[in-house]
């Protein structure tokens, strides 16, 4: 299978890798060696970690990063930023949609039982339309690449995506490592990305909210894997960072407690999935939550940020039907295509899912961190064949694709350059209008031929450079 290389083409570098190839071709590889304990050093010190669910020996793992950009030109970014922003559009009219008329349902455009047997579809928001009519506001649009203009949207994450302090943390440790190659190339700027957020949500308030809204972030805690981001996002917006025994329904609002009593809240950026979210509507054992919150939020004195059920459209069924959605909520054709995707509750589909296996990369539709996945070329005989007993025993519950040739980025190794696979998940933030940070999250497979990104599943990051071009 041919590979893109982002870097060189035919032995030259492309033109975006022009200048920092160049610069690479002076350096002296001890230097570069020293630079990549550096930049190790610097994460493990400022604690960037995530949690590895089931994992005891290794609980808390230091996030892998190279030192090695991903380098886009400014030309191919608009061009994604177009196909991102009509995406976008059509995921939070889709999701007003669902949850209110379902013109797109009597349309016959997507079928009935794709919303009415999904659990993350919500009753409970059906009428409820979020202050300033937003659903989902942070939403992180993962994109792979094949070749020189072929971009593909391999999944939408569109309830609590994270990664994006990251981001954050890849960028100044480049700029600490390598002040004069920020000098050599012009890259434009993602530190900003806070202060957009904030922004962002500031536009959300809730009707009769007067003056400056008060925004918390709303963490389940430390043990969390995302759990350095929730605090990393909330300092860096100069907001509150709370737990939901921080928090109280007081006189009709959501309010947090202070050395002063309790102070109204008005918009809650929550890392907490719905099902946790209000013990009174959702589950009643979840401690992590605020009782009669989903009461506050259905009377329009409180923004939530993502609003309780935007995770459907974060399920790799709904994501099949993308381009039929994009058409008719824009009315034009979609920019960014979707990977070609088998929907193995369809018995034609399945029974060619389940003949191809060993070409195929299957998932789960509520899967995500590479769990619960099977990449056909890379499984023995042994693994196919258990997957395909839990395939025909709930083939409702997967989705199939053709394993891509993704492009490749190098990675620096103490060899030299490598060629290792990549994905991109730029930020997207949605209220008064559409902001997103030129760049993102670069994630890079850091085994050989490996095709899985993770972080969980042996996956590193890069810093993504868009060119100020």
């Amino acid at each position: 299978m041919t590979t893109f290389d982002e870097m060189r083409l035919g032995g030259q570098a492309r033109p975006p890798y022009e200048g920092y190839s160049s610069w690479f071709e002076q350096q002296d590889p001890k230097r570069l060696n020293q630079k990549a304990g550096d930049a190790e050093r610097v994460f493990r010190r400022t604690g960037i970690t995530f949690a590895v669910y089931g994992d005891a020996e290794a609980a808390e793992r230091l996030i892998p990063f190279d030192i090695v950009p991903r380098i886009i030109s400014g030309k191919e970014w608009r061009r994604l930023v177009q196909g991102i922003e009509q995406r976008v559009q059509a995921l939070n009219a889709f999701l007003d949609d669902i949850y209110h008329r379902q013109e797109i349902l009597r349309a016959g455009r997507i079928p009935k039982e794709i919303i009415a047997n999904n659990a993350a579809f919500l009753p409970e928001m059906i009428g409820v339309r979020p202050p300033g009519g937003v659903y989902t506001h942070i939403i992180g649009v993962d994109i792979v690449r094949t070749g020189e203009n072929d971009f593909f949207v391999l999944e939408d994450n569109a309830r609590t995506p994270s990664g994006v302090s990251y981001m954050l943390e890849n960028r100044e440790t480049m700029m600490q490592l390598f002040p004069e190659l920020f000098q050599q190339v012009k890259v434009l700027p993602v530190e900003n990305y806070p202060q957009l957020l904030r922004e962002s949500l500031k536009a959300v308030k809730p009707q009769g909210c007067e003056g400056t809204p008060t925004i918390a972030v709303l963490t389940p805690g430390s043990f969390n894997s995302a759990f350095f981001e929730h605090a990393f996002l909330a300092d860096q917006m100069g907001v509150e960072l709370v737990e939901g025994s921080d928090l109280r329904v007081v006189d009709g609002h959501v309010a947090m407690r202070t050395t002063q009593g309790f102070k109204k809240i008005d918009v809650l950026y929550r890392r907490v999935d719905d099902d946790y979210l209000d013990p009174l509507t959702f589950r009643p054992d979840s401690v992590l939550g605020v009782p009669g919150i989903m009461d506050v939020y259905r009377a329009g004195k409180i923004a939530i940020a993502n609003a309780p059920g935007t995770g459907i459209a974060d399920d790799k069924a709904i994501y099949s039907y993308m381009p039929e959605i994009v058409e008719f909520y824009t009315g034009r054709k979609a920019i960014l295509q979707n990977v070609p995707t088998w929907r193995c509750s369809e018995p034609d589909s399945l029974a060619y899912v389940l003949d191809h296996l060993e070409e195929l990369v299957v998932k789960e539709v509520h899967g995500s961190g590479g769990y619960g996945m099977l990449v056909g070329p890379a499984a023995s005989k042994k693994e196919r064949a258990a997957f395909a007993k839990k395939l025909a025993a709930k083939p409702a519950n997967y989705i199939a694709q053709p394993t891509l040739a993704l492009s490749t980025c190098p990675i620096f190794t103490s060899k030299g350059l490598a060629p290792r696979h990549v994905d991109l998940r730029p930020f997207v933030l949605v209220s008064d209008r559409i902001r997103i940070v030129p760049g993102g999250l670069t994630r890079v497979a850091l085994k050989k031929g490996s095709l899985v990104v993770n972080s969980s599943q042996g996956g590193g990051t890069k810093d993504t450079w868009v060119l100020d071009d």
